[in-house]
């Protein structure tokens, strides 16, 4: 059985992957109205507020989902879901430095058995260092 806290102290709040993105505004405007939005600033290119949409930003990885070194868990992997906090606009055609860690590794007991929680953190940075964005992607395992 893996011991959660062992996880945790040796994995936690280290960076272990970073990769730099510009997104356009074509694909931008793809993805906005392919999910079907239609306001303004994430539509129209020459919108004075144009950017990207959160749900974007959910798309965005880093080169790797895990460190490197991370132990193999076993069981079923999942997608558990996706969140993002915006803290100011993400424009285009701007270079974006991406910053990946662990953010938090938990379990849970269900009918099934143990759930294996593993929170993945990508920071997004313009280059003067603002932290514009956060996107959180879980990882479920279902140990066998």
């Amino acid at each position: 059985m893996v011991d959660i806290d062992d996880l945790k102290t040796q994995y936690l709040n280290n960076e272990f992957d970073r990769k730099d993105f510009i997104l356009s505004s074509d694909r931008l405007v793809i993805a906005a109205t392919t999910s079907g939005e239609k306001r303004p600033q994430y539509v129209d290119p020459d919108h004075p507020d144009f950017q990207a949409t959160p749900a974007f930003l959910c798309s965005l990885a880093s080169g790797r989902h895990l460190p490197i070194d991370f132990p193999a868990l076993g069981g079923v992997p999942m997608d558990g879901g996706k969140a993002v906090e915006c803290f100011a606009p993400v424009r285009p055609d701007i270079k974006l430095t991406g910053k990946t860690h662990l953010h938090d590794i938990y379990d849970k007991k269900g009918r099934s058995g143990r759930m294996i929680f593993i929170v993945v953190r990508l920071e997004l940075f313009d280059e003067s260092g603002e932290h514009l964005a956060t996107t959180d992607s879980r990882l479920v395992i279902r140990e066998k």
